[in-house]
């Protein structure tokens, strides 16, 4: 039974069968209901082609106006299908996740970056957090439907998501600065050519012979 020490998580799920994905989000109901687990949020999810993310389907408690999009799980949706998905996922479910690195080849382990990859475009997943005594309860669910289930403790994706904004605002910044410098190379490479060409052309016009008369 859940209780005040029950390990809360992140759950993401995969499954080969779209059926499957709203079977699972009806089993954790149950479970909910039956006191094994507490979700505090959970979602049917699909990644579209262009890396949105949309909702198909959701379950919340009643202090998130009852659905999932009011607590940690709409803001993790938020960001997985934005801008910064884009980056650490992408559309086709890539993992770059150098944007939670200090160096590219840096393997640092991202929570937001693992489930952003466990969320593919296609077949739909399910996103949950949960509070679990253990996790063999939704592990048994999760394999009955043949699901994948990628698990992140609540407070790691807390904090990653604390530091979302900052994080995408700096590789804004780092972009913008990068481009203005790519800018400034080429203006310079522009420079250098044309008086190159008007130095030739002088050079040209000194060489060339006086005409007769």
């Amino acid at each position: 039974m859940v209780d005040a020490y029950s390990p809360r998580n992140v759950i993401a799920v995969t499954f080969t069968e779209e059926p499957s994905a709203y079977e699972a989000l009806s089993r954790l109901k149950e479970l909910d209901s039956r006191g094994d687990i507490a979700v505090h949020g959970a979602a049917v999810v699909a990644r579209e082609p262009d890396g949105k993310i949309t909702e198909k389907d959701e379950f919340g408690e009643d202090n998130y106006e009852g659905t999932a999009g009011g607590g940690l799980l709409g803001l993790l949706i938020g960001v997985l299908g934005g801008p910064l998905g884009v980056v650490i996922g992408g559309a086709t479910g890539v993992l770059v996740g150098s944007l939670f690195d200090t160096d590219d080849d840096d393997e640092t382990e991202s929570a937001l970056a693992e489930i952003s990859s466990a969320i593919r475009a296609g077949t739909p997943g399910l996103l949950a957090d949960v509070s679990e005594p253990a996790p063999e309860a939704v592990d048994a669910v999760m394999a009955h439907l043949n699901g994948t289930v990628l698990r992140r403790s609540f407070n790691d994706v807390e904090a990653e998501i604390a530091e979302a904004e900052d994080a995408q605002r700096a590789a804004k910044k780092k972009a913008r600065q990068e481009l203005r410098e790519a800018r400034q190379k080429k203006q310079k490479a522009d420079v250098d050519a044309k008086i190159a060409e008007l130095k030739d052309k002088l050079h040209r016009d000194k060489k060339a012979p006086a005409p007769t008369l």
